[in-house]
């Protein structure tokens, strides 16, 4: 309610607080008057040392001492009997010694890439003790057999890792039979160039047709066949343009016929 004073003015209604002061004025002073905690520069200085000692004790311990040492080393990969986890263990070596955070994880890498089975290999930290290694193993797309009889396997990337008494099943075998005008141009293309080529030819095939490859045989540069089973002949001619070669071959192979030429891919033949 309002109420008149003697000079005729309206006087202002009387203030909610009993103190005569607005609810925000009295939350105003409140907080000016509200303790503030300042450090001095002794407890800062306390503060950063004691800082400094619990990083310490963190590093030293996942560092230096054996709280977090490595236990195993867990290996994937290893596809088959020809490379175990012992051989990929054996490779690591005294690398995986002491605490997991110091392990080289670099030279571990080189390490197991060394192994002539392995075409690849990652390595990394398995919290709190163990060191994971994962391989990827090379895969024979040729066999190549040398004048002694063994048969020397090689990867896509050309890579021989592997001597054994006998090919690997479903791999096609290259064999060097050449004529005698490639052997008097051995000193312009040599053996391991007529080699390179015939695995290339290999790598090259659909696995349709390179499980049905028993052999590459090389004549000449510009003269490699394969010998697929059941008796049918494939003329390849160079490894050039292989690819397109496959794709012509894959639909030869539904013709019938003992003798397939894609030497000239643009003008394949079915013939027998």
């Amino acid at each position: 309610m309002v109420a008149a004073v003697g000079d005729g003015r309206l006087a202002d209604p009387p203030p909610a607080s009993g103190r005569g002061y607005p609810h925000e004025e009295e939350d105003f002073e409140d907080e000016e008057s509200a303790p503030r905690l300042r450090l001095s520069r002794r407890g800062i200085v306390v503060l950063s040392v004691l800082g400094a000692a619990v990083l310490g004790v963190l590093a030293w311990v996942v560092f230096f001492s054996s709280v977090l040492d490595v236990r195993d080393v867990a290996v994937q990969g290893t596809a088959d009997e020809k490379l175990t986890s012992d051989q990929v263990r054996a490779a690591v070596g005294g690398l995986s010694d002491g605490p997991l955070a110091r392990v080289d994880l670099d030279g571990v890498r080189h390490r197991v890439e060394t192994i002539p089975r392995v075409a690849k290999a990652e390595v990394w930290r398995g919290w709190p003790h163990t060191l994971q290694v994962k391989v990827v193993q090379r895969t024979a797309v040729a066999a190549v057999k040398g004048d002694d009889g063994q048969f020397t396997q090689v990867d896509a990337a050309g890579v021989s890792f592997a001597t054994e008494a006998a090919p690997p099943q479903g791999v096609p075998v290259v064999e060097l039979r050449l004529s005698q005008p490639a052997k008097d141009a051995d000193g312009v293309i040599s053996r391991a160039q007529l080699v390179q080529g015939a695995v290339a030819v290999a790598a090259g095939l659909p696995p349709e047709i390179a499980k049905r490859a028993g052999s590459v045989l090389v004549h000449s540069y510009d003269d490699i066949e394969l010998q697929l089973s059941g008796g049918a002949t494939v003329r390849w001619g160079s490894p050039e343009q292989t690819d397109r070669k496959a794709r012509v071959l894959v639909a030869l192979l539904k013709q019938k016929g003992t003798l397939f030429d894609v030497t000239a891919p643009e003008a394949p033949a079915v013939s027998g």
